[in-house]
């Protein structure tokens, strides 16, 4: 783009930020799109700017060289989304090399339509290759599931870990696959300080054993507290006897 092109480009953005172009405006332009022919995918670039609006509603869009650069470019790679080159048989790396530039430069500048639809794959596949997924488990198409709640299940099978985690725990309600915690919290665990063994609840699910009732709940309190108290009596038995008070005459001892 020369001078007289970007004075031109400039002429076009006017119409839509109402600036006025001058000559030293038209210098800087050119030399900044040196590179970027003066086209209709140019002029579609301003235009494409100012059709989206700003973020802040009180900002005034003003175009410059960089946005007329990029939004060029992305107008053009547009028209290459579906395009695929057809190569000829027997063709050499420079004839590959030619035809190839000049069927991405004819697309993309709009002389040549652009690919409508894109390239499809056809046919299915063979025998063999069915049969080499069935032997590797492969159970053939799945139905879908009549409702979410069974994809959940199953998934939740699929991520369910070995072990007291693998399961919720049903005394602080811990989720799969997360420690136990300890009564109360903090500002930094505001859940509770994470315990470094799991709940005897947990590890009985994890066992696959029933939860206690509240009787057998009350008789296990019961007999932790039986045994403590028989373990201080003993304690108290064989500890040794105090001395007697030895009983001071202070008379006598003036």
């Amino acid at each position: 783009m020369n001078r007289k092109e970007a004075a031109a480009l400039l002429g076009h953005c006017s119409a839509f930020d109402n600036r006025q172009p001058s000559e030293a405006a038209a210098i800087a332009w050119a030399s900044a799109l040196h590179d970027v022919p003066f086209d209709d995918d140019s002029r579609a670039a301003v235009a494409s700017y100012y059709t989206t609006a700003p973020q802040d509603p009180n900002q005034r869009l003003w175009i410059l060289p960089h946005h007329v650069r990029t939004l060029r470019s992305k107008i053009r790679s547009a028209r290459l989304e579906n395009f695929q080159y057809e190569p000829l048989p027997d063709e050499t790396p420079a004839e590959y090399l030619a035809r190839y530039r000049g069927q991405v430069q004819a697309i993309a500048s709009g002389r040549v339509a652009a690919p409508s639809g894109r390239l499809a794959l056809e046919g299915g596949p063979s025998r063999e290759f069915l049969a080499e997924l069935e032997a590797r488990g492969w159970a053939g198409n799945r139905t879908v599931p009549e409702s979410d709640d069974t994809v959940e299940a199953e998934l939740l099978e699929s991520v369910r870990r070995s072990g007291p985690l693998g399961f919720e725990c049903p005394a602080c309600k811990a989720a799969i696959g997360r420690p136990c915690k300890t009564p109360g919290g903090n500002d930094r665990q505001p859940m509770g300080k994470p315990r470094t063994k799991p709940h005897t609840a947990r590890l009985r699910a994890a066992a696959g054993e029933a939860e206690a009732t509240a009787k057998e709940r009350a008789e296990q309190e019961w007999r932790i507290r039986e045994m403590s108290a028989r373990h201080l009596a003993r304690e108290a038995d064989d500890a040794p006897d105090a001395p007697d008070a030895e009983i001071v005459d202070e008379e006598a001892a003036s």
